[in-house]
């Protein structure tokens, strides 16, 4: 069973019980002083050499690291995206507000594939970092479905992540607290965080299956 799938039954089957839902400077190697003066120096390598430090041609390889992502929210609240480096430390690395009710994001949970897409534009944010970007262009599976906003953790989010701290990994509810209030309704996994540039950063549902593909993704990425 795919994780999605899993983590979809499960969700639902809670809801179902409950009633509701800087460029590296280049490196020079220096020029030998023969001891003979009448000894022509010998010439630095060229760019082609094997013994060149550095080619500016490639990029230095991606970042990669393990998080904790958490997608919850009231049934027909719009859901909100955190994501922790440790699932004891309260202040989220991220905390984004996503322009979808949290049923309808596990409606999109029922495909094989999820991919959320944030973009935002150089020319409106190009100083900030990805984190700091306040306003983001979201795409689900190539749809355009509104505008996620960062968001800085209230109480409530945080009394959220207190109760599902000990979940690893798994999806269900959380009853309402005071009458009138919705059941809130998460989804918890450990996440692959990939950076690789200061314009794109990528979260990845790790697979704990035998399918080796990615089910879930969250990319952010500041276009031109």
């Amino acid at each position: 069973m795919k994780v999605i799938d899993f983590l979809h039954r499960s969700l639902f089957s809670c809801c179902s019980s409950s009633n509701s839902l800087t460029t590296q400077r280049k490196k020079r190697i220096p020029k030998i002083k023969p001891h003979n003066h009448h000894q022509p120096s010998q010439p630095s390598p060229s760019p082609s050499s094997p013994f060149n430090l550095t080619d500016d041609k490639n990029p230095p390889p991606p970042s990669k690291s393990n998080v904790i992502g958490t997608i919850f929210g009231h049934r027909r609240a719009r859901a909100r995206f955190c994501i922790q480096h440790d699932s004891h430390i309260s202040k989220p690395l991220l905390l984004l507000e996503l322009p979808m009710p949290t049923y309808l994001l596990a409606e999109e949970m029922k495909s094989d594939l999820l991919r959320i897409s944030l973009e935002c534009h150089r020319s409106q944010i190009a100083s900030c970092s990805l984190h700091s970007v306040p306003i983001w262009t979201m795409y689900c599976n190539g749809r355009k479905v509104g505008f996620a906003a960062r968001r800085r953790a209230t109480d409530k989010d945080r009394d959220v992540l207190r109760t599902v701290q000990a979940t690893s990994f798994g999806a269900g509810v959380i009853p309402p607290t005071s009458d009138g209030e919705e059941e809130v309704m998460y989804m918890r996994a450990s996440y692959e965080r990939v950076v690789g540039s200061g314009d794109s950063e990528s979260f990845h549902l790790i697979n704990t299956g035998r399918s080796p593909s990615q089910e879930l993704s969250v990319f952010l990425l500041r276009t031109e």
